[in-house]
């Protein structure tokens, strides 16, 4: 299970003044059939602050090839060709660009892990977590066998995802290493639902912030990094080739597909 490689499309253009207008309008038409397309992630139009007839039209593609082969001889495209098509001779530029590793958010907002306590508030939260754990009657046969060290190395784990210090990745050794801890566990629905349910119990009481924001963000991981460990633990389950430790914000990550 991989993530595509995604691309971004740049679209400039140069519009006179008198056809800002309409030329709005146009995309906010063409845009229905964007969000409609399961190629496209995300799309944005800005406008230059500096200078108004400039705009950048901004394209997250699940791939080059998906915007090509895909959106582009889709029934889609037609409608939104007929939109753009008065506006093509206005394009500067028109290129795909691959997403570096030069990458992260400022610090406007606070992290996830900030906004939590810091290392002290996930170190609480898998110490609460795990005496649970042992004494429950899905979860104890998973964790016979517990190491010492366990509660602490997840606690790292949990925190770099949501935003602090690569501890776990210099230290333990990054995500290959957290995927292959549950290679061959069969892992079945009712455990993972389990662990769920009890690592919400855990934060409430280890004192970790109980607003909706944080919260709705917290539980969108513990349901997608459960699903995730369901998934390898299968029987014949592969491990994925080497990977980063996925970074959680205060948004929403992309879908893995096959």
């Amino acid at each position: 299970m991989t993530t595509r490689s995604r691309t971004i499309e740049y679209i400039r253009y140069r519009i006179p003044e008198p056809r800002s207008a309409e030329f709005l309008a146009s995309y906010t038409r063409a845009a229905t059939q964007l969000a409609a397309s399961p190629y496209c992630a995300s799309y944005e139009l800005t406008r230059c602050e500096e200078d108004f007839e400039h705009y950048v039209l901004r394209i997250e593609w699940t791939s080059t090839e998906d915007h090509l082969k895909g959106f582009r001889t889709s029934d889609l495209f037609p409608a939104f060709l007929t939109e753009i098509r008065p506006y093509v001779g206005y394009i500067d530029e028109m290129r795909h660009y691959a997403p570096t590793t030069v990458r992260g958010t400022g610090s406007s907002d606070p992290t996830l892990y900030e906004w939590a306590g810091g290392a002290e508030a996930f170190e609480r939260l898998t110490s609460a977590f795990y005496a649970k754990v042992v004494k429950d009657d899905l979860l104890g046969p998973l964790f016979a066998d517990l190491p010492a060290e366990h509660a602490a190395h997840v606690a790292l784990w949990l925190g770099e995802v949501f935003g602090g210090p690569s501890v776990y990745s210099e230290q333990v050794g990054g995500h290959g290493h957290m995927v292959a801890m549950h290679i061959g566990k069969s892992v079945t629905e009712p455990q993972r639902r389990r662990w769920v349910n009890l690592m919400q119990d855990a934060a409430d009481e280890a004192g970790l912030p109980t607003d909706a924001e944080f919260r709705s963000a917290f539980l969108a991981y513990i349901e997608w990094g459960t699903r995730l460990a369901v998934h390898f633990s299968d029987p014949g389950a592969e491990r994925p080739a080497e990977q980063p430790v996925p970074h959680w914000t205060w948004g929403s990550a992309p879908p893995y597909r096959p």
